[in-house]
Parts: structure tokens; C-alpha cells; sequence
């Protein structure tokens, strides 16, 4: 634990220094949502507000587990720690640590703007579902994020992630909310795993109970993207530390 404490506060450390990625993080949602959400959120509100804290804990996943473990792997600095006395579920942990710091910001972000500028408002055990479907819901994507990490080049993953972020928000709804998406997109929506992260989403900030059927349609994505993922680590060793 303590392993996975001190690689988790040098990933923050080190993310902190650059912009590049920390103001993006933090940045790009919460003006996405104030250039297409904030024109829609009449009688939406809470919908959009869960929708855009979503799509700025999509980003973490896609971009510090995907781009950023994709970058550092083929580093001097990452191979020697990886050839250390110390298991590699520590760096995952650590990693997982950072991911859920800048999670946080980028969320709360969004959501002070969401709270500020619309008529927003959450009881507090909405709130607690929100926040457990957001944590619990970001699982795949982190799995997602490190299958390409694994199976791209560091050249590569950053398009990669960009479109398939960018895709999967829009498909799932999480820029317009689940009934205003144009009909033939709405008939692929329901088969991404944005789409079904966001039935588990929006019931919490409406009152909705949830439906079990999401629950499994998510938990078989995050089951599939691990299986990936996993493969493409130990074809990563196999080719780098023969």
C-alpha cells in the first residue's frame, strides 16, 4: 500500500507539471458543457449535470491510463521500474490514485459550473448515488484506457483515445442526455457501454431505482476490456523483457 502511496503522489506530482494534460483534464469538460450543454438544459438540469461529470471522468480514463501509460511504457525510466522487486499491481494502484484525484477535480469542476449557472439540485442520497455510479461506472473505461495503452504506440494512442472519447460520449448521450440524440445514432446508442453507464446515471439524479440489466451490460464491457488489456500486457512484456 505504501508502494502504491508514493507512485500515486509522483504521478500527481508529475501530471501537475503539465498543463498540457492537467488544465486539459480539468478545462475541456466543463466548457464542452458550457457550449452544448447550457443551450439545452431546460427542465434537464440534473440530467446534464451527471451527463457532463461523466464525460470529464471518461477523459481521466481514456487519457492518464491510455495516452499517458502508453507514452511511458516504451521510457527509460518506466522500463527500470518495471524490472524493480515491487509488483506491478502497486503501479496500477498508484496510477489508480492519481486518476482518481484529477476524477475528482474535473468532476467537481463541472459540476460547480452546472450548480452555478442552472437550476441543478440533488438531494443528498442522490448525491451519493451519483457518486458511486460515476466511481464504480468508470471502471471499463479504465480498462478501456489501458487495452490501448497495451495495443497502440505512444505515437498512436492519442488519436485513438481522442476519437474513440469523442465517440462513445456523443453515442452515449453524454453531450445531449438520453432522448435527443438523432434516431439512427439512438439505435446504436444502446449497445455502447457510454450508453449503458449513463442508464445507470441518470436514474440516480431523478429519482429512478436502477435496473440490474445495466449493471450486467457494464460489468460484461469492464470483463471484456480486461481481457484485453490484460493480453495486451503480457504481449507487452513478452516483446520487451524477453
Amino acid at each position: 500500500m505504501r508502494l502504491a502511496l508514493v507512485y500515486g503522489r509522483l504521478q500527481v506530482v508529475e501530471l501537475v507539471r503539465f498543463p498540457g494534460f492537467s488544465v486539459a483534464t480539468l478545462g475541456f469538460p466543463t466548457l464542452l458543457f458550457v457550449l452544448f450543454g447550457l443551450p439545452r438544459v431546460d427542465g434537464h438540469a440534473n440530467v446534464l449535470l451527471a451527463s457532463y461529470a461523466a464525460f470529464s471522468v471518461l477523459g481521466v480514463g481514456f487519457f492518464q491510463f491510455g495516452v499517458s501509460t502508453a507514452i511511458e511504457r516504451v521510457t527509460t525510466w518506466h522500463t527500470f521500474v518495471r524490472i524493480l522487486p515491487a509488483p506491478a499491481a502497486s503501479r496500477f494502484a498508484g496510477r489508480t490514485l492519481a486518476a482518481f484525484v484529477f476524477a475528482a477535480l474535473s468532476a467537481a469542476t463541472v459540476i460547480i459550473v452546472a450548480l452555478a449557472t442552472t437550476s441543478a439540485s440533488l438531494t443528498a442520497t442522490e448525491w451519493l448515488r451519483l457518486v458511486a455510479a460515476l466511481v464504480i461506472g468508470a471502471v471499463p473505461f479504465v480498462l478501456l484506457g489501458l487495452a490501448i495503452a497495451y495495443w497502440t504506440s505512444p505515437r498512436t494512442a492519442l488519436p485513438v483515445a481522442n476519437v474513440l472519447y469523442m465517440l462513445l460520449s456523443y453515442a452515449g448521450g453524454l453531450w445531449t442526455g438520453p432522448g435527443d440524440l438523432p434516431h439512427a445514432v439512438g439505435v446504436i446508442s444502446s449497445y455502447t457501454p457510454t450508453r449503458q453507464w449513463g442508464d445507470i446515471l441518470w436514474p440516480t439524479v431523478t429519482g429512478e431505482p436502477w435496473r440490474i440489466a445495466h449493471w450486467l451490460a457494464l460489468t460484461a464491457y469492464a470483463a471484456g476490456f480486461a481481457v484485453i488489456a490484460a493480453w495486451g500486457y503480457q504481449r507487452d512484456e513478452g516483446q520487451r523483457f524477453r
